[in-house]
């Protein structure tokens, strides 16, 4: 299938970015990812500067893949990641524009790739304690009710990829943060939910971690005071 890649460029974090359209003939059902491999080693050949994007384990768990397709995070596919969106999603001849996460948090490193330290601090802050406690308590002898254990994993899906991030019209870590403390500790943050962030979320992961994770904060101020 013949595409136009309208593309995001970039030098650096200083430089003005700008779309440049690049025809490509890709197989329908190559990944998205190697739609850009493909795109690239053809640049190199002709001593153009491939195109600079994030990636890692191509399966949908690192959630490097972090790229705006046709204004969409992740593309058009729900609950998908981009190295798990393949071309046939696509429209023979179709445009097809591909930027960075647009969020003030993510400021754009080069081309594709933005600096998403933002979401480690947010991990780094919920604190990691050592102390001697002992023999670790043998984990079947401390039972969960399944519906706690049940919504524990489906927070703990969240790869930070940053979607919601980007998608959330006031640049909201919300879903991010609620499903970190839901699976980690107690981390305060906003009220203002919108909704785009777990429609974004290629892990599907509820707006309930965010009541979580308010209903928590609001019961940690009581107690203290």
């Amino acid at each position: 299938m013949k595409l136009t890649l309208r593309i995001w460029r970039q030098r650096g974090p200083q430089d003005k970015g700008r779309l440049v359209d690049y025809g490509i003939e890709i197989s329908p059902d190559a990944s998205f990812l190697e739609m850009l491999d493909v795109l690239n080693e053809r640049l190199a050949t002709e001593g153009e500067e491939p195109v600079a994007f994030d990636h890692d384990c191509r399966e949908g768990i690192c959630g490097m893949c972090s790229l705006v397709i046709n204004g969409t995070a992740h593309g058009p596919e729900k609950a998908t990641t981009t190295c798990q969106l393949h071309m046939r999603k696509f429209s023979e001849g179709q445009t097809i524009v591909v930027e960075p996460w647009r969020a003030r948090a993510f400021p754009v490193v080069k081309d594709l790739v933005v600096d998403r330290s933002a979401l480690d601090k947010i991990i780094q802050a919920g604190g990691y304690i050592t102390a001697p406690t002992g023999t670790a308590p043998e984990a079947h002898s401390m039972p969960v009710p399944k519906p706690d254990a049940d919504f524990a994993f489906q927070a703990a899906e969240c790869i930070g990829c940053g979607a919601c991030v980007a998608a959330c019209p006031n640049g909201s870590a919300m879903l991010f943060t609620g499903a970190k403390i839901t699976h980690l500790g107690l981390l305060p943050q906003g009220h203002t939910n919108t909704g785009e962030c777990t429609a974004a979320c290629p892990k599907e992961i509820p707006q309930d971690v965010i009541g979580r994770l308010n209903k928590d904060f609001l019961h940690a101020i009581a107690k203290n005071h």
